[in-house]
């Protein structure tokens, strides 16, 4: 089999990604964590580099914001098409640059097509309304508008997908769009720049309407702090948002923050059981742990507990753990030594805590933990705690699942909420009412919350997102595009009078 290297030079020639290795010491490394080996060495962008790509965008924006909706959409529609003749070149660098399964993969970016297709029907759904107005001969309405630059800072754990929401939305918009990647995932992001610029010459647009910057934490600052970025989409963790967010506001930007998930799924007594385990399981291995809305807890009632342990864990067991590209396995690797280091940190605790683990949490294969060239398998670890302590209270981004326990709806339900982050959630029941009631004001207080589905795989259709520390944004779907855009308040009158609103008289 071909070396990773060449698997990755050979998906980004087939994509036109031309990717120029770095020759100084401000370098962004491409280090697959299959294997730990480097996979390319990339010039990181300078100061000079960013502030180049912020005025190229803004410039670009002048022009771009006048064109109409529609007529926009022709780039998003052709990278749609791109990325669909491309599939699987990109799903390939996704592999191994993140390390996620080829499914999980492939269907990263059928999330990027899918969300294309919603973008170029969304161009012509830019709607505004008409409200009735107090004053006789007047119309009161509102129109959107384009609202500036994008700055785009996407995570290594969705490096293509989380783009493209921002991007596809953005362009329509409108927008002209500045994106910084994770210096982990720096291939992806020459492939799907190299795709969209391919987009806007053969349709004719300006490919400065995208700007493509790689580098350490630096990058991300100066496009946090420029006031020609008009808004700054930003996916990672609580703390990267706690520094972003007071920046924007100091200087009267936007935000859109997706941050960090401590997702819970309560498993009630009328649950079926075989669809709760296929929902845990997926939603608590998958990508080894490493998704924002990975399963990390599950509350499930006393009189089911057991029996709903025993069966994640035969199913645990049942889980293929190893090279991604290799038929069967179902969990790669985490990212790098860090993410390992921070599990056996959390075990450490838990069970110190009380808790006691009932599967997994050993690492698997690979090296023996020294040097650069390691690669880190571990196998999803399952532990039983007494209580809601306060490394279950920590999102950990690896594959731990903690199980609780309770009695009553109320107090799974408060269980539930009682943690800092509020993004995805789940019930598993066949009770309408535990259903309605964990959807209602007073039940899940998370931006995502399902019945009989597990916490992970959200579809573009919905607006994603959460509340809390996990930021409050909204990104994909329904009305997440208002985010992108200006709102005008127009009155028109067609009368020959001027009549003040509110009786007010001035005369």
């Amino acid at each position: 089999m071909a070396t990773l290297e060449a698997r990755a030079d050979a998906a980004l020639t087939r994509m036109s990604a031309h990717v120029e290795s770095g020759d100084t010491s401000d370098v962004v490394v491409s280090r697959s964590p299959i294997t730990g080996e480097v996979l390319r060495t990339l010039a990181s962008s300078s100061s000079d580099d960013v502030d180049r790509a912020i005025a190229d965008a803004r410039k670009a924006f002048d022009a771009w914001r006048v064109v109409p909706a529609p007529v926009r959409a022709g780039v998003v529609r052709r990278l749609g098409a791109l990325l669909t003749e491309h599939k699987d070149d990109l799903a390939e660098l996704v592999t191994l640059e993140a390390g996620k399964i080829t499914s999980e993969a492939r269907g990263e970016v059928q999330e990027m097509i899918d969300i294309c297709e919603f973008a170029v029907g969304l161009s012509r759904q830019l709607y505004g309304k008409t409200m009735a107005s107090e004053r006789p001969g007047h119309r009161l309405m509102e129109t959107w508008h384009p609202l500036g630059v994008v700055g785009v800072i996407s995570a290594f754990n969705f490096p293509v997908a989380v783009w493209s929401w921002n991007t596809a939305l953005a362009l329509v918009c409108g927008d002209t769009v500045v994106w910084k990647p994770s210096d982990a995932t720096p291939l992806t992001a020459v492939a799907c720049a190299a795709l969209l610029r391919r987009a806007c010459v053969d349709v004719g647009a300006d490919p400065a309407i995208h700007q493509l910057v790689q580098g350490s934490v630096a990058v991300g600052e100066q496009l946090t702090d420029d006031p020609r970025v008009a808004l700054v989409s930003a996916t990672g963790s609580v703390r990267m948002g706690r520094a972003i967010a007071p920046r924007v506001a100091a200087r009267f930007g936007r935000c859109l923050l997706e941050l960090g998930g401590n997702n819970a799924a309560i498993v009630a007594p009328s649950a079926d059981l075989d669809l709760a385990v296929r929902g845990i399981v997926f939603s608590a291995a998958g990508t080894a742990g490493q998704r924002c809305t990975s399963l990390r807890r599950v509350i499930a009632h006393t009189s089911i507990l057991d029996e709903l342990v025993d069966r994640v864990s035969a199913a645990y067991a049942q889980l293929r753990v190893g090279n991604p590209f290799e038929d069967g396995v179902l969990v790669g690797p985490l990212i790098n030594a860090n993410a390992f280091d921070t599990m056996q940190t959390a075990l450490e605790k838990a069970q110190s805590d009380g808790g006691t683990v009932v599967f997994g949490g050993g690492r698997v294969g690979g090296s023996d933990g020294d040097g650069d060239g390691d690669a880190y398998y571990v196998t999803p670890a399952i532990v039983r705690m007494p209580a809601q302590t306060s490394v279950v209270e920590e999102e950990t981004f690896a594959p731990i699942l903690y199980v609780l326990t309770y009695e009553t709806l109320d107090e799974a339900v408060a269980l539930h909420n009682a943690v800092p982050q509020g993004l995805s959630s789940a019930i598993f029941t066949n009770d309408q009412r535990e259903a309605e009631r964990f959807l209602a004001a007073d039940g899940s207080d998370c931006g995502i919350a399902n019945v009989n589905i597990g916490t992970s795989g959200a579809e573009i259709g919905g607006a994603f997102g959460g509340e809390k520390e996990t930021g409050g944004g909204r990104e994909s779907g329904s009305d997440s595009w208002q985010a992108y855009m200006r709102r005008a308040t127009n009155t028109i009158n067609y009368s020959d009078r001027l009549p003040l609103a509110q009786g007010v008289d001035f005369g």
